[in-house]
């Protein structure tokens, strides 16, 4: 999924990491290869004990599952086209807002990659210049891609793969950086989810350097007991998280909500991201924003041919309507 403001950017990936965790144990058991396809993977028993509740083994077994079934969401999510409207707020020091910027953009399908198109501003639609400066961006992305060589799509794809493997391995940290508790259910859109918390685990020792930051977020998670799929996820900072050479710096109490909604019967894409965030970027300039990305519309992209230009994608955009 893309990335678009400074704060929850610098804590996207750990965040959604945190829904494809593992339940972590005393022992260390053998690896489980991730399924190729989610549905050919083995449903764990989930039949809660006398107490009522799920045992630790259940609750790993029940993460592994979720974890495989996002990878796939990622996959598919590239076949889908949407609408996508970003509201950001920027707050003064007492929290009050000063100024808010709203972009609405359209989500395409370019040679199995999704690109963004701005289409409004304040939800009003583009200028003609504005919008042939969009028009012209997206041009060029379709250039590049119809003229790429096999060995340059050869090399991007194996960039694609390497970055779902590091994935994995992320996932095994955040199995051990947590402890768990199955808080009970709730309804999720009218469907049953398990709710699951989950605390930084004292003396946790990560492998990987992306992962040092999460003893310093906790959350809940909600997993739609139907589909074993996370429904929703409510993330927030305990401890100032700092990142790489920028020296940007999030705040204790950054706080993120990020949900999720089933598509087609077949994939559960982004349907609501919130966020307020407190950042400080180079030690000197600050941010404080609060903010909501929305996602609708959600239509499959069909094609039998490649897109070879604009008047391409207004075709296919047309065949949906």
């Amino acid at each position: 999924m893309r990335v678009w403001h400074l704060g929850w950017f610098l804590l996207l990936g750990s965040l959604l990491a945190f829904g494809q965790q593992e339940q972590p144990s005393t022992a260390s058991p053998d690896p489980v290869p991730a399924a190729t396809n989610p549905a050919d993977a083995p449903v764990p028993d989930l039949t809660p004990g006398p107490d009522g509740k799920l045992s630790e083994e259940q609750m790993r077994q029940l993460f592994r599952v979720v974890a495989d079934k996002d990878i796939e969401n990622d996959k598919r999510q590239r076949d889908y086209t949407c609408i996508e409207r970003d509201v950001q707020n920027n707050l003064d020091s007492k929290g009050q807002t000063k100024s808010k910027e709203v972009k609405t953009y359209e989500v395409l399908e370019i040679y199995g990659e999704q690109v963004q198109r701005l289409i409004e501003k304040d939800d009003k639609p583009l200028d003609a210049k504005e919008a042939a400066k969009e028009e012209e961006k997206i041009q060029k992305i379709i250039d590049k891609r119809k003229d790429e060589s096999d060995e340059d799509r050869r090399k991007r794809e194996e960039k694609e793969a390497k970055n779902r493997e590091e994935g994995r391995k992320f996932v095994k940290e955040v199995a051990d950086a947590y402890d768990f508790k199955l808080v009970g259910t709730e309804q999720v859109d009218g469907r049953d989810a398990w709710v699951i918390d989950g605390e930084p685990r004292p003396g946790f020792e990560p492998h990987m350097k992306e992962a040092k930051l999460l003893s310093k977020l906790r959350g809940r998670v909600w997993i739609d007991k139907g589909d074993l799929q996370l429904a929703k996820m409510d993330i927030e900072t305990i401890d100032t998280v700092s990142f790489g050479w920028v020296l940007a710096r999030i705040h204790s109490g950054t706080h993120v909500m990020f949900e999720q909604t089933r598509v087609n019967g077949e994939v559960w894409l982004p349907r609501n991201i919130h966020f307020n965030v407190d950042a400080r970027v180079a030690l000197f300039k600050g941010y404080r924003v609060d903010g909501e990305v929305t996602f609708r519309d959600y239509k499959k992209f069909v094609s039998t041919s490649r897109i070879v230009g604009m008047q391409e994608v207004k075709d296919q955009e047309q065949k949906q309507k």
